[in-house]
């Protein structure tokens, strides 16, 4: 069985867990504390010497790490995964952008504020990290105004992607009520077969 080193709130981590559980693939979870840095010990190191979560164990021992190869990885062959080329590139074009413009600021603004208790001690930072966020929020908004989902209005791994950290932005002091096409994807994603909570313990 695959084994998924994981953190309970994680949106990496939940990334695979959904998308596993949506695929159909039966795995067990480990769970790291990664505020108490148990990503950096000897043993998980040895695993990833990156120190980050999630990673995926297979039968083998044989690892992959680094949320979007997972889903990728696990989407091919399913319906998560479009058939068309074009689909395929623009499934990665989100999945890129939420990387790059998306989770270092939604995600890092909802870590300093929801698990560090910290706002005061990052206030500037989240000053930049807010508008940033509110600019890639702004722009997810607009492409949701006329498509039901990211890609060829399906349901795929970009919305998946997308969704871990969208739908708990408000932990991070994003205000979501200015977003309503986005609060529209985010309940037709909750309503998706096999959806499962951030909070769900697989």
């Amino acid at each position: 069985m695959l084994t998924v080193y994981s953190n309970q709130g994680s949106g990496n981590c939940y990334k695979v867990r959904l998308l596993l559980t949506q695929a159909g693939e039966s795995f067990r979870t480990v769970d790291v504390d990664v505020v108490a840095g148990e990503q950096r010990t000897p043993d998980f190191l040895a695993r990833n010497p990156i120190g980050k979560v999630p990673i995926v164990e297979f039968d083998d021992g044989s690892t992959l790490p680094e949320s979007g190869a997972i889903l990728y990885h696990f989407s091919q062959g399913t319906p998560l995964w479009p058939a068309e080329r074009l689909h395929q590139s623009q499934v990665l074009q989100w999945m890129f952008f939420e990387q790059y413009s998306h989770e270092p600021n939604i995600a890092v603004a909802r870590y300093w504020c929801h698990f560090l208790k910290a706002e005061s001690d990052y206030q500037e930072q989240l000053v930049v990290k807010r508008a940033n966020g509110d600019r890639a929020l702004g722009v997810m908004d607009h492409h949701l105004a006329t498509h039901s989902f990211f890609v060829a209005q399906r349901y795929s791994i970009a919305d998946i992607a997308l969704y871990a950290y969208t739908h708990v932005a408000h932990q991070g002091g994003f205000d979501l009520d200015r977003f309503p096409h986005i609060q529209s994807w985010i309940d037709r994603v909750a309503q998706q077969p096999a959806h499962i909570s951030m909070e769900h313990r697989c």
